[in-house]
C-alpha cells in the first residue's frame, strides 16, 4: 500500500512519491534554544521520530536533518534577563545539550545532519543576495543594515496557509521603520549597539545577523538540495515561519518542500499551553513522573495532526499499557522457553497495523492493533496454543521496534526504573514473598487472598518453574 500523507499546502490527503525512488529527505524546525524542552517540544519530534521510522520500514533510505536555531532575538533576550553573565551563544549551547538528552531519553533517533544557524550563516548571505538581485528584498533606506522581503512583490505569498496579504497582519519580528509595507519581514539585522559584537556577521549591508525565516530556507537546501521531500514542524510554525520560508525559497529560485507537514499541539488540562497562563510542562517534569518509555507511549499515541491534551492521571494510563506490552513478551518468553516452539514466530508486521501507518501515519490504529494482538497471544497461551502465542510474539516484537517502545531495549532497562515503578516492584515483590511464605506453612487460604488482592488490584501474577513473576493487566 502507498504511504498517504497529509499535506498542508494542499489541504488534502496525498500518495507519498519520493522526489528519488528509496530515498527520503525529511527537514524538520528544530528548537530555539533559549530555554528548557517543553513537552511540545517533545512531541513534535517524536512525531517525525516515528514518522522517519516507518519511511526506513517501508525499505527507504531516510536523510533527516532537524535544525538547531541558536542565534535568535529569544536567545539575546533570554541571555540578557537571566540575571547572569552567562554570554548568549554558551546559553544556547547549554540549552541545546539540554534538548539532545531530552531526545536521547525518549529514544528519539539522531538525525543524519543536526545544523546550528551559526554554522550557515554564509549561506543565508548568499541566500539574501539572491533575492535582492531578484527585486524580492531591499536594504533599508536608514542605514540600519536590515534586509527586508518584499512581499508584494512575490503574488504567491500566502499560499501555504491560504491566506490573502492584503488580510495579513504586520510582520513584528523587526523594527518597521526601514520597511516599504508592514507585512514584510526581515531577512537580515543590522547590528544594534547594545547588542554583543559576538552576535554579528559580516554582510554586504554591514554588520548583522539573519532573521528567524531565512536560516531555515539556507539550511534545508543547503542539506537536502533546493528541492526535497517533506518539510516539517508544529502547527503553530504554518504561519509565519513556514509560510516566509516559502516565499523567499521560490521566490529565489528553489522548488522547495513537495509535502508540508505539521503536526497538532499540546493543551494541558483542556487550555491551550503558554507561557503567559504559566502552565507549560517541561521535560525534567515529565520523567520526574513517569518513565521515559511511558513518555514516549503517550506523547505518540494520538494522531499526529490531533490535538494531545495532557493530564498527570494519562501518564498512568501509559506507564500501565507498556508493562501490559512488556508482561505479555516476558510471559511468553518464559513460557515457550524449553519448547519447541522457543525462537519461532518471525517479527512480521500485521497487515492491519501497516495499513493503519501508510494512512497518514495512523497510530491510533496501529496501536488498536498491537493491544488486539497482546490479547490474543495472551488467550492463546491461556489455552495452552503455544504456536498461536509464538506467532502473536513476533507480531507484537515487530510493531513496538518500528514505534520505538520495545520494552526489552537496554536503553529501557535503567530508564524504566523511575519512582512509581520502583515503588510498585518493591509492594509486589513483598506480596508475593508473603504468599510463598504462606504456601510453604500450608496457610493456603492467606496464600490465596493476596493473589485475590492483586489481581483485584489489576496485576497478575504467574507460577513457572522459574519463581514466581507478576505483570499488569495481562
Amino acid at each position: 500500500m502507498t504511504v498517504r500523507l497529509y499535506d498542508s499546502k494542499a489541504q488534502a490527503l496525498r500518495d507519498f512519491a519520493p522526489l528519488r525512488d528509496g530515498r527520503v529527505g525529511m527537514y524538520v524546525c528544530g528548537p530555539t534554544v533559549q530555554s528548557s524542552p517543553h513537552i511540545g517540544h517533545l512531541r513534535s519530534a517524536l512525531v517525525y521520530d516515528i514518522m522517519r521510522r516507518w519511511f526506513a520500514h517501508r525499505g527507504n533510505d531516510v536523510v533527516f536533518v532537524r535544525n538547531v536555531t541558536d542565534i535568535d532575538d529569544k536567545i539575546l533576550n533570554a541571555a540578557t534577563d537571566n540575571g547572569t553573565d552567562e554570554p548568549w551563544w554558551a546559553l544556547a549551547y547549554r540549552v541545546e545539550l539540554e534538548f539532545t538528552s531530552a531526545y536521547s531519553s525518549l529514544g528519539i533517533l539522531a538525525p543524519t545532519y543536526e545544523p546550528r544557524a551559526t554554522a550557515s550563516v554564509q549561506q543565508m548571505v548568499e541566500l539574501i543576495a539572491r533575492l535582492v538581485e531578484r527585486g524580492h528584498a531591499y536594504a533599508a533606506p536608514d542605514a540600519s543594515g536590515d534586509v527586508y522581503f518584499d512581499t508584494a512583490s512575490w503574488p504567491a505569498y500566502g499560499e501555504l496557509t491560504r491566506q490573502q496579504r492584503d488580510n495579513m497582519e504586520a510582520a513584528a519580528d523587526a523594527d518597521p521603520r526601514g520597511k516599504r509595507d508592514p507585512r514584510d519581514f526581515a531577512l537580515w539585522k543590522g547590528r544594534k549597539p547594545a547588542e554583543p559584537e559576538s552576535a554579528s556577521w559580516k554582510s554586504p549591508w554591514g554588520d548583522g545577523r539573519p532573521g528567524w525565516h531565512i536560516e531555515c530556507s539556507a539550511m534545508v537546501t543547503r542539506y537536502l538540495g533546493s528541492e526535497f521531500d517533506i518539510h516539517g514542524g508544529g502547527l503553530d510554525l504554518r504561519f509565519p515561519h513556514h509560510e516566509n520560508e516559502l516565499a523567499q525559497s521560490a521566490a529565489a529560485g528553489d522548488a522547495f518542500a513537495r509535502y508540508w507537514v505539521h503536526n497538532g499541539l499540546v493543551n494541558i488540562g483542556g487550555q491551550k499551553m503558554s507561557k503567559s497562563l504559566g502552565n507549560s510542562v517541561y521535560a525534567a517534569e515529565l520523567f520526574e513522573l513517569a518513565s521515559p518509555l511511558a513518555v514516549r507511549y503517550l506523547l505518540g499515541a494520538a494522531h499526529y495532526r490531533s490535538t494531545l491534551d495532557y493530564a498527570p492521571g494519562s501518564l498512568a494510563e501509559a506507564e500501565a499499557a507498556v508493562d501490559r506490552i512488556r508482561g505479555f513478551l516476558s510471559r511468553v518468553e518464559r513460557r515457550l522457553a524449553g519448547t519447541r516452539f522457543a525462537g519461532t514466530g518471525a517479527p512480521v508486521i500485521p497487515d492491519a497495523f501497516a495499513a493503519a501507518m501508510d494512512d497518514d501515519l495512523g497510530v491510533p490504529q496501529a496501536l488498536a492493533v498491537l493491544h488486539d494482538t497482546v490479547r490474543a497471544g495472551n488467550q492463546a497461551l491461556d489455552a495452552e496454543e503455544l504456536h498461536d502465542a509464538a506467532v502473536a510474539h513476533g507480531q507484537v516484537s515487530a510493531m513496538v521496534e518500528v514505534l520505538g517502545i520495545d520494552p526489552r531495549d537496554p536503553r529501557w532497562a535503567t530508564a524504566d526504573s523511575g519512582p512509581a515503578a520502583s515503588a510498585l516492584d518493591a509492594l509486589v515483590t513483598r506480596l508475593i514473598e508473603d504468599r510463598q511464605a504462606a504456601r510453604e506453612s500450608r496457610d493456603y487460604a492467606a496464600a490465596d487472598r493476596i493473589r485475590a488482592e492483586l489481581s483485584a488490584a489489576g496485576i497478575t501474577i504467574e507460577d513457572s518453574s522459574t519463581g514466581t513473576h507478576w505483570s499488569l493487566g495481562l
